[in-house]
């Protein structure tokens, strides 16, 4: 098992950036591929990036691609999403996980979640 921190998240102006970091603890950290997905009021958590155990593959949802970038340091433990041009309807809670299933998008294929960072993007 996996514990994960995230922080990051606060107020930002539409068009505004801000770097959401993901801290895991256990030595295991490394072996495993980890995604990011966010959540609003009243609805499932949808899946917004993933990266592979090495960081060699990286997946995005269509509404975040060419804007967000997820990146990893497995010496610091920690996995990042590097969020750019951001919209209002980016605001969500933002969660990361430790990807344990086959699938890629499907939060049933995460384990290990976090207690999530608020981002609020103002128009």
């Amino acid at each position: 098992q996996v514990q994960l921190v995230e922080s990051g998240g606060g107020l930002v102006q539409a068009g505004g950036s801000l770097r959401l970091s993901c801290a895991a603890s256990g030595r295991t950290f490394s072996s495993y591929a980890m995604g990011w997905f966010r959540q609003t009021p009243g609805k499932e958590r949808k899946f917004v990036a993933a990266i592979s155990w090495g960081g060699a593959a990286t997946y995005y949802a269509d509404s975040v691609k060419g804007r967000f970038t997820i990146s990893r340091d497995n010496a610091k433990n920690t996995v990042y999403l590097q969020m750019n041009s951001l919209k209002p309807e980016d605001t969500a809670v933002y969660y990361c996980a430790r990807k344990v299933g086959v699938g890629v998008h499907n939060e049933n294929d995460y384990d290990d979640w976090g207690q999530g960072t608020q981002v609020t993007v103002s128009s």
